[in-house]
């Protein structure tokens, strides 16, 4: 609706957003990343979800009536000049490392643990190692309208504790936020998703990622943890996600520490990574970006086959999906993508019996299936995010589900949860000895998986600015 109301202000017609109660800082914060500050708002007092619809209609006269009328009739200044932020090279504190910590801290610029401070200095040489322009502009946050420089994700990158050889993987993970397939705007909704970095590529045993015994688990190894830590400061601190600014999460997640793939294992069993699956070549260093919003650890799968595997294992899939369909019917359409995440000795099983990655796909597709009538209240009537509360026979019937979901009218039947065998995606970490999985429900379009290149190669934007060669682009 604000994204309406820029454009209408742009086009000289009066307008006024309309916003729940308590998100009022979020829609002025994100009228100011769209380049506009001051756009009239009307605010609806309590939750909609939670209001009678005569209640709502009685509030709306009383509150919220002369708040529209009032900001169709107020002229305001339009677009902003710009926020009042300190500049890239700015001091902004000094002091001991304690005062450093408190200051960031209380200016929320940390996640109030410990830093390193980002001194000029230290930030030059992060940067310098892999020869970038700092002032390189990579894009424009969204939704706070801050500059994404490689500047900005160096200043992060030191107060994370991050290594100058991490560069390159945080740049790709930047190209991936920027990238409007992913949608980061949506990083601070209410579900209260959070990001989870697949690593792919050399670049794992290049620079110590752990892809063994505690994956996922914070300090099991310190790239790890510290990439996953620069993820969440550099949304804090360019992309505005902060309660004072566009995070309105419900509840939060821990930081998702960086999962790196076994590619040893992969390439043991013949499967492809999940980077190769989003396109990326065969060998090559990609990050694969996505939001989850929750996840189950599988523990103790029993079975020597993979029939024995498989049910439960979809049994999770099924478990931890929950309000999500409504990615895969409703808010998005097909964009439902669960990740299982297997140790190598369950995907060895698998292999064994000459399964590929897409068999194990179909199987886990057949058995992962709720009744159809638990679907349609996910999407319907437990859920106000698809209006109609329609059947999925209907649904099929216009052509929005495939055909798997009406093969009867009988409301028991098991449906998928996904719209094809090849959306339950798949990865392979963790300890190589033991028997365990762990399965995440993924945000749809709020963060959709999105996967970057990474270049590990010397930059030459230094060498082209002081050339000035057409060759340099």
């Amino acid at each position: 609706m604000l994204r309406a109301s820029v454009a209408c202000e742009a086009a000289g017609v009066p307008s006024v957003s309309l916003v729940c109660e308590g998100f009022e800082r979020q829609a002025s914060a994100t009228g100011r990343g769209l380049g506009y500050d001051g756009l009239p708002l009307a605010v609806l007092r309590g939750h909609v979800d939670a209001q009678s619809y005569d209640d709502m209609v009685a509030s709306f006269v009383e509150h919220t009536l002369d708040e529209v009328v009032a900001g169709l009739v107020t002229a305001i200044d339009l677009p902003t000049a710009g926020r009042s932020e300190p500049s890239a090279l700015d001091v902004v504190a000094r002091g001991t490392v304690d005062e450093l910590h408190r200051t960031f801290a209380e200016r929320g610029w940390s996640d109030g643990l410990p830093i390193i401070p980002p001194t000029r200095e230290r930030v030059d040489a992060f940067i310098a190692a892999s020869g970038y322009d700092p002032w390189r502009v990579l894009g424009t946050a969204r939704p706070s309208g801050r500059e994404v420089t490689i500047w900005s994700l160096g200043v992060n990158g030191v107060m994370a504790g991050c290594e100058p050889a991490q560069l390159p993987v945080l740049l790709a993970i930047a190209e991936a936020l920027l990238d409007p397939g992913y949608g980061v705007e949506a990083s601070g909704n209410t579900s209260g998703a959070d990001a989870l970095v697949i690593l792919n590529g050399p670049v794992i045993r290049d620079l110590g990622f752990n892809h063994g015994p505690g994956a996922l688990r914070d300090g099991a190894a310190a790239p790890n943890t510290a990439v996953a830590r620069w993820l969440r400061l550099v949304l804090r601190n360019v992309f505005g996600f902060t309660a004072a600014e566009h995070d309105r999460a419900t509840f939060g997640n821990s930081s998702r520490v960086v999962l790196a793939e076994d590619e040893a294992a992969l390439a043991e069993l013949g499967w492809p990574t999940v980077a190769e699956g989003f396109g990326q070549p065969a060998g090559a260093d990609a990050v694969t970006v996505a939001r989850m919003n929750s996840g189950i650890i599988v523990a103790s799968v029993f079975g020597s086959a993979p029939e024995q595997l498989v049910p439960y294992l979809a049994d999770a899939l099924v478990r931890v999906t929950g309000w999500e369909l409504t990615h895969l019917y409703g808010v998005g359409h097909g964009h439902y993508r669960p990740l299982l995440v297997l140790s190598p000795v369950l995907a060895r099983v698998f292999g064994r019996a000459g399964w590929s990655k897409p068999a194990v796909q179909r199987a886990l597709y057949e058995h992962a299936r709720v009744p159809a009538w638990r679907f349609e209240k996910l999407i319907g009537a437990w859920s106000n995010l698809t209006p109609g509360h329609r059947t999925l026979v209907d649904i099929v019937a216009e052509g929005s589900l495939p055909a798997a979901f009406a093969a009867s009218s009988d409301p028991d039947r098991l449906v998928p949860i996904v719209a094809e065998p090849s959306q339950i995606l798949l990865a392979v970490s963790g300890d190589p000895d033991r028997t365990n999985a762990y399965v995440f429900s993924n945000d749809g379009a709020h963060g959709a998986f999105t996967s970057v290149a990474i270049d590990r190669g010397f930059s030459d934007d230094l060498v082209c600015r002081v050339d000035d060669r057409d060759a340099c682009g």
